[in-house]
């Protein structure tokens, strides 16, 4: 009997993590634009969640191997910055938002501060204040949802 129980357990995790597997592949192969898509829940086959925001973010911060550099450049046309900066004030304002990925954004903004700064200069934008309201506001939220969670605990629901 514990047998069987404990042998659906395993499937289950076994499912999540080929669901995990699954989103990372179709993750990879998307652009810009269809990261965007999917943050705004426009996929029809894929649904927004914590792990698929985290895995956009990781594929901002990597460096790829052949090429040594990472998605997005200072070198890079500049629509594909703006793009790029849009997708992580959009992952900031999703609602699906953890502390994981808000660490991951400030790792994103450590490692392109110069890229920020520079598109800042040339195309006259404010993407630096953009980012630290977005993330405040994202740190905010957070501190929102964890207060209505422990009233709940609190009167039991």
């Amino acid at each position: 009997m514990f047998s069987k129980i404990l042998g659906k357990m395993k499937s289950f995790s076994s499912d999540k993590n080929q669901e995990h597997r699954d989103l990372v592949e179709k993750i990879s192969k998307m652009n810009l634009t269809d990261m965007r898509a999917y943050i705004n829940n426009r996929v029809p086959d894929l649904q927004v969640n914590e792990d698929g925001l985290i895995v956009i973010l990781n594929k901002l911060l990597e460096v790829d191997e052949k090429t040594s550099k990472r998605y997005i450049e200072i070198d890079d046309m500049d629509s594909k910055i703006k793009n790029g900066f849009d997708l992580v004030l959009s992952i900031l304002t999703n609602k699906k938002v953890t502390v994981s990925s808000i660490e991951l954004v400030n790792e994103f903004l450590e490692k392109s501060r110069d890229i920020i700064q520079k598109y800042d200069t040339e195309n006259k934008q404010i993407y630096c204040s953009k980012f630290k309201d977005s993330i405040s506001l994202a740190v905010r939220n957070m501190n929102a949802k964890s207060e209505f969670k422990n009233k709940l605990n609190v009167i039991g629901g």
